[in-house]
């Protein structure tokens, strides 16, 4: 079965070469790339959500296959439909289905069901896959149509799909293709959007199918992100990111009656959290330490290392090292890690009984660099060091209720004993956190 391009010309070029071309205006080259779970992209034409697309497509590590459930527009079709064989053709080539994660899927569901004509004229899956091309010619598809249903039944196949993907063990990137808010005013779409975006970065598929009842937010694709999110849950998400969003009133300038775009990514814990938590409990359960196993291209520079762990959403323990002090980044949060755990003079140690309730953080700090006014720092984005001869206060950027240069200051001099009016000099710093 040949699934051939029906938008190409309008949605997108359909030249190889001007589309080519057209992706490369949207994509970041420069965006750090992440393992995710799965994410939310919009499907309009190009030049409309384009743009978000590109930048959320952009941050994500390339698995080799790509579930990509889309709304139903053309009524045509079974209501939950998935194909398991053939390919799908676009300008930049074929994408090939993956049969056997396909027909997993399809063993594994009560809801879904063969069907090729609810796919023939569908564009919400189509115009994801030219951006997936362009980073990687050789991706594999397992393509699923649902339509306008109760919520309980979304949620119901975003387990099954998550079952199928666990019992072959298969590495996958799981696309919900959706716009958001549909033809209303920029400040009422807006303020739809934000609603349903809080929802799915909580993951939280009940509250996103509360506030699209209760707010009648024209999401079309609200029951693919459900079943995304009841999908990526069981899959081991823990957190999302809003990486981009839009309205076409930002391309047509028309604001009178636009529609929404956003692209959001669905994580599950980074190798180095899933290193420290190991870290922690092998440690606290029976005292051992952690052998190193194969290094993550992050874990193996020399880098400073923080590891925070927090329960039930406050802290319960922060140690780090002001420069490396190991031979990589993995060998210092282990070491980090379980000082944070143990050795943390605020906290009595982690107790057993307490493991299954931490959550983890990991910062690798760049080189600190000096600065000469507090007016070069930012609480956001830059971590600070206060040092006053031998004594040197550290704190890490982007901290909860930490708003202000004077505060972020104020609280290294506390933490290095360096009085109020003694003459320091400052360093600041970045970080890259992995959850």
């Amino acid at each position: 079965m040949i699934r051939s391009p029906v938008v190409s010309g309008q949605f997108y070029p359909e030249s190889p070469s001007q589309l080519k071309s057209m992706i490369e205006g949207f994509v970041d080259k420069e965006a750090v790339k992440e393992e995710v779970i799965g994410l939310v992209s919009p499907h309009a034409g190009y030049i409309y959500s384009g743009p978000v697309a590109g930048a959320v497509i952009s941050r994500i590590k390339f698995n080799d296959t790509f579930i990509i459930m889309g709304p139903n527009h053309t009524g045509r079709g079974k209501p939950f439909s998935i194909m398991t064989e053939g390919v799908w053709k676009t300008p930049l080539g074929e994408v090939e289905i993956d049969s056997e994660l396909g027909k997993q899927i399809l063993a594994t569901s009560k809801h879904l069901e063969e069907d090729y004509t609810a796919h023939q004229y569908e564009h919400s899956i189509e115009v994801q896959l030219p951006f997936l091309q362009y980073f990687k010619k050789d991706i594999r598809l397992v393509p699923i149509i649902l339509s306008y249903y109760p919520g309980a039944t979304y949620k119901e196949i975003g387990k099954e799909i998550a079952k199928a993907v666990k019992e072959l063990n298969k590495k996958v990137v799981i696309i919900a293709s959706s716009d958001m808010t549909h033809y209303e005013p920029q400040e009422s779409a807006q303020k739809k959007d934000t609603q349903a975006i809080e929802a799915i970065l909580d993951l939280n598929e009940d509250e996103l199918l509360k506030r699209v009842d209760e707010l009648n937010i024209s999401m079309c694709g609200y029951g693919p992100t459900v079943s995304l999110l009841s999908a990526a849950k069981e899959l081991g998400a823990t957190g999302a990111e809003l990486v981009r969003y839009q309205t076409s009133g930002d391309t047509t300038g028309d604001y009178s009656a636009v529609v929404g775009y956003a692209g959001i990514i669905i994580t599950g814990m980074s190798p180095l959290a899933k290193l420290a938590k190991e870290t922690v409990e092998a440690y606290v359960r029976g005292g051992k330490t952690l052998d190193i196993g194969e290094l993550t291209p992050e874990m193996r520079g020399k880098a400073g290392v923080f590891v925070s762990i927090h329960k039930f959403g406050g802290l319960r323990g922060c140690i780090g090292t002001f420069e490396p002090a190991t031979e990589n980044v993995a060998e210092e949060i282990i070491a980090n890690a379980i000082s944070s755990a143990t050795r943390d003079p605020r906290f009595p140690a982690v107790a057993p009984n307490e493991l299954k309730d931490l959550s983890y953080s990991v910062d690798v700090r760049t080189t600190p660099e000096p600065i000469e006014s507090q007016d070069q720092l930012d609480p956001k984005r830059y971590g600070v060091i206060v040092e006053a001869g031998w004594r040197r206060g550290l704190l890490l950027p982007d901290l909860e209720g930490v708003n202000t240069v004077d505060y972020q200051i104020d609280i290294c001099r506390q933490k290095a004993g360096i009085m109020p009016n003694e003459p320091i000099k400052l360093y600041r710093f970045e970080v890259r956190r992995y959850k």
